[in-house]
Parts: C-alpha cells; structure tokens; sequence
C-alpha cells in the first residue's frame, strides 16, 4: 500500500496566502469589539501569559517649595500589574472526494469566507463577553439594576449625558478624541429619533470621515452590532430584553495574540491523512487563533443597559 509524501498535506506559498487573506477579509469586518483594547503579543518561547503594568497617579503638589533648599521628599511610583492568559480556539468543516470534485461553487474559497465570519464572531463574542463583564454600570431612565428595567425604559441623550459625565468623573481618557461606544442597532434607532441626536449629526457632519461609525454625542462615539450584548428577558417580570452600551476609554481592556499563532487557515487535503483515510476520502478546511483578552482598568469602561422601543420583548 502506498504512503501519501508530507508533501501531500500542505498548500503552496501562494494558495496559503490566497486562503488566508480570503479568511481574514471575512474575519476583520466582525472584530468591532477588538477595536479599542489595548494590543499585546506575546513573544514566541515565551509562555502563555502576559502581565499589564499600571502605575498610580501622584498626588498633587500644593506645598510651596522652599527658596534654595534641597528637595528630599520624593515619591515612591506605585504599579500593580495583572496578568492575562492566552487559550486557543479554531473549528473546521469537511468535504468528501464527490464534494470536492462535483461542486459547483469554488468550495475551498466559499469555505474559508464562511469560516472567516465564524472566526470574526466567535473572537469577537469572546472579547465581547469579558468587557461587558465589567463593574461600572449605568441604567436607563430611573431603574437600578437590570430586573428594573422596564419596556418604556429606552437610551435617551439625557442618558448619553450621564455616561459622559461618568466617564468624565472616572478619568478615562477618549479614544481619538472620544469615548467609543458599542450598541446594538435597536438603541441606536431610539436615540435616531431625538432631535439632539439629530441636531448633534448636522454639526458634526461637515469634513466627517466616514469610516463605520454612526454619530456622535455629548462626547461619546457610536459604532453598532447586531452582536451587541444582550440580556435576554432580563428586565421588569422577567419579560423585557435588555440592550447595552458598551463604553470604552483608553487602556480600558486589552486583547492578547501569541506570535506565530496569530488567525490562520488550516487546510489538509484528500490523502493527507495517510493510513488514516486509505481511500483518500476525506479532506477538511479550518482557522485557529490563539488570543486572550483582560479588563485593565474597571473606571475607564462602562456598561449602560436599557429597554428599546422596537425589541421584541
């Protein structure tokens, strides 16, 4: 019986980069909330875990200095550090040698594009879940928790005014000049229909880039995501959706690749397996990537959560 070569069971320089960027054109759209953590890679050799150093702020210095003296009361810099670990996630599709040869779509660029959006979800979920975690929370209207969220219970601008104000009172430094927020296209759609909001739009729009942002206000920066986190009956009786606002300062979070292990394709052809699939019967496309993601600074992110007026509950 004849022994399929290793060479067999790998893709050409060319064909893997054509893969790969087909992958990855699927993937970078779905990462919006990757997109304001902080980046680190962890070198290769290195170990799975990476430490975030912070040091605290001084205080300030009202004493006046005295005229020729020798300064001596120096200060001592306090850093706390938090470490985070990477994990490793991917998932893989198969096809049989008729699949392969009767198909007729190109298969393996269909496969990779639609393994690329489930990459871009599954990583953005993942950092999504971690960040929407976080301890600084605000509520919609006059409720105090998320069981007191009633259905009339929208985002408001007067809501948008008091995020800015918490975030301004937190210290968090904006994002390109602001605080950037991610939410669901449902809350985005009630705050559409104020006139502040629109009032807001007509003067930001002269010289505005468009780049995937949906507006402005009172400071805050909106993107929107249909994967925006959300509390399913999570409200008033248990029967109310509960939608966020996700938002982020500087140095809010951060995200954590492990080098040479960043995305990538993974593609083993029919014969590849050897012994394993005599009859040459099986091949299978997939994408690993190996990542982890931290909350570094608690006070410079916030989770807003509200009802919304077209939801389904």
């Amino acid at each position: 019986m004849a022994l399929n070569t290793t060479a067999t069971g790998t893709l050409s320089d060319e064909m893997k980069t054509f893969y790969d960027r087909t992958l990855l054109t699927r993937t970078v759209p779905k990462l919006i909330h990757t997109k304001f953590g902080q980046t680190k890679t962890i070198p290769q050799h290195a170990g799975r875990i990476i430490e975030f150093r912070k040091f605290s702020a001084l205080a300030v210095a009202t004493t006046p200095l005295t005229e020729g003296a020798l300064f001596t009361a120096l200060k001592d810099l306090t850093v706390t550090a938090t470490t985070a670990t990477v994990a490793q996630y991917g998932d893989a599709v198969g096809f049989s040698d008729l699949v392969s040869t009767t198909t007729i779509d190109p298969l393996l660029t269909e496969a990779s594009e639609i393994l690329g959006e489930q990459a871009g979800e599954t990583i953005d979920e993942i950092v999504r879940d971690v960040v929407a975690a976080g301890t600084t929370v605000l509520y919609a209207s006059t409720a105090v928790s998320r069981v007191t969220v009633g259905a009339a219970m929208t985002a408001t601008p007067a809501d948008i005014q008091r995020i800015a104000l918490q975030m301004e009172l937190n210290r968090a430094r904006k994002i390109d000049g602001y605080w950037q927020a991610i939410t669901h296209p449902r809350v985005i759609y009630d705050l559409m229909r104020t006139q502040e909001w629109r009032d807001a739009q007509n003067y930001h729009q002269s010289g505005r880039i468009f780049t995937g942002e949906v507006g402005q206000l009172y400071g805050v920066k909106f993107w929107t995501s249909d994967k925006a986190k959300l509390f399913a009956d999570a409200g008033v009786g248990a029967t109310v959706d509960v939608y966020t606002i996700l938002v982020f300062g500087q140095e809010a979070f951060g995200v954590v690749n492990l080098s040479g292990h960043n995305l990538q394709t993974v593609f083993q052809p029919l014969g590849s397996a050897g012994t394993a699939d005599p009859l040459k019967v099986n091949s299978t496309m997939g994408w690993k990537a190996t990542f982890g993601v931290k909350r570094l600074q608690e006070a410079f992110m916030l989770r807003y959560e509200a009802a919304t007026s077209t939801g389904a509950n």
